[in-house]
């Protein structure tokens, strides 16, 4: 892998990780979903052409973000 490779899977999960907390925790997205897509299929990409650069904390590793404060605590009648 080229060091421009790495370098740009780097920057990818930064960006990716950036939105990523925009969307899911203060729910102010600043790039469309398309966009947002097309960075994570982008970064999927170079981590499966270059497996060696795969992290398990990679964003293309989990779903979403942290939920947002504003949500309220619930405390279920039966556990789920």
């Amino acid at each position: 892998m080229s060091e421009s490779e790495r370098q740009r899977i780097e920057q990818l999960r930064e960006r990716v990780e950036y939105h990523a907390y925009l969307y899911h925790v203060l729910d102010a997205p600043d790039v469309s979903d398309a966009e947002y897509d097309a960075l994570v299929r982008e970064l999927a990409a170079l981590e499966v052409a270059h497996p060696e650069w795969a992290s398990p904390d990679s964003p293309t590793q989990r779903v979403g973000g942290l939920p947002r404060d504003q949500f309220a605590k619930v405390q279920h009648r039966v556990p789920s």
